[in-house]
């Protein structure tokens, strides 16, 4: 039972409010990425809709151009010290309130970042239909979040959800990641034949 759940739904306006319960800034935090793809993907169907634009089209445009976005978000995420790493001997560890760990947000930014955009940027001469870069974008996405999740503490009110080391990202990093992988094999099969 996580008590900021039922809050927030009998609260709703203050998703957004940049302060805390005793009126500390604290800027808005706790935005799941997950739950913005999903918010994305209503407004986008609504604005393909009402502008009358191809919504694969624009679904190609947005996942050629989400990465390196990300990259910066996630930058801002280590400046502030949020989403911190699990616990680490390595070289590669950072001080984190006196406790080493892996910088975790960095190598989110790189490998969902930096590497899905490379990915994609030499994949699109290769596109076979429209809204295949956008769908490999999930597939892309949610396999390295996947990876990184295994050097990111878990979320301190879910901790590891199954077979202790399975976190919620994970879980819907699968879920995400599995959907667009059967689209995209499902739409390619649908081209294939359209074109056969």
């Amino acid at each position: 039972y996580d008590p900021y759940t039922s809050y927030y739904l009998s609260h709703p306006w203050e998703i957004f409010n940049p302060f805390d319960r005793q009126g500390n800034f604290v800027g808005i935090r706790g935005m799941s990425y997950h739950g913005a793809v999903i918010g994305f993907l209503v407004a986008s169907v609504w604005f393909a809709r009402v502008k009358k634009v191809n919504f694969w089209l624009f679904m190609d445009l947005a996942g050629l151009s989400i990465p390196l976005g990300y990259v910066f978000g996630r930058i801002g995420n280590f400046l502030n010290q949020e989403l911190i790493g699990r616990e680490t001997s390595s070289g590669f560890g950072i001080y984190v309130e006196g406790i080493l760990r892996h910088p975790s947000q960095l190598y989110e930014a790189f490998l969902e970042g930096i590497v899905v955009f490379v990915i994609l940027y030499f994949w699109r001469k290769r596109v076979r239909f429209i809204g295949e870069i956008g769908i490999l974008y999930g597939v892309l996405y949610a396999l390295m979040r996947f990876v990184a999740e295994f050097f990111r503490e878990p979320d301190a009110q879910l901790g590891f959800i199954a077979f202790g080391w399975l976190t919620q990202g994970q879980l819907l990093s699968l879920l995400i990641g599995g959907f667009c992988f059967v689209l995209w094999l499902y739409k390619g099969a649908q081209n294939k034949a359209n074109n056969g």
